[in-house]
């Protein structure tokens, strides 16, 4: 029955939601691009901030960086049961869902998706979230400039999801 449901539910809610507005006597198509065409200047705004995300990260990336990082920190990342190439994706989860996502297919493609790597990555990937993005995206669209406490109560969050992450990991499926 679960296998029905989900193959139906994303046609029933592409379909149920214009459907409900309809309905209600919403212009559906009328509301659907008024949205769009606010969404538009949003997107031009945070795009800057999105390219130096990218570049400073390439640049890491590319520079060898990140790579001597994670063999520098290696000796500490095996006593907490982080291997080392899930590293990049705890660094760039709080940035960018799109940089993460691209390393985490790099993960599973090196490591496998059964690895301990690959395990982790995919846990990591879902049980944290990409606090500056947030942060840039929805505080600039509402032209909030005094964060206080956001940044860091979001990192602390995230935090708390990486380590979560490792152990649930480790206690669910071992340290294979």
């Amino acid at each position: 029955m679960l296998a029905q449901v989900t193959t139906w539910l994303i046609p029933l809610i592409i379909v149920g939601i214009p459907l409900w507005g309809w309905i209600r006597g919403v212009d559906v198509y009328e509301a659907f691009t008024r949205g769009a065409a606010e969404a538009f200047p949003l997107a031009l705004r945070i795009l800057p901030f999105m390219v130096a995300i990218f570049v400073a990260l390439g640049i890491f990336r590319g520079g060898g960086a990140m790579d001597w990082m994670i063999r520098s920190i290696d000796p500490v990342l095996r006593t907490v049961g982080l291997p080392g190439p899930v590293v990049p994706l705890v660094l760039v989860r709080p940035l960018s869902g799109t940089a993460s996502l691209g390393l985490l297919a790099d993960l599973l493609r090196s490591a496998g998706p059964d690895s301990l790597a690959g395990r982790l990555g995919s846990v990591v990937q879902g049980s944290t979230d990409t606090t500056f993005y947030v942060l840039t995206l929805y505080f600039g669209s509402v032209g909030i400039r005094r964060t206080r406490y956001a940044a860091p109560v979001g990192l602390l969050g995230d935090a708390a999801g990486f380590v979560a992450a490792i152990v649930i990991v480790h206690l669910w499926f071992g340290a294979s």
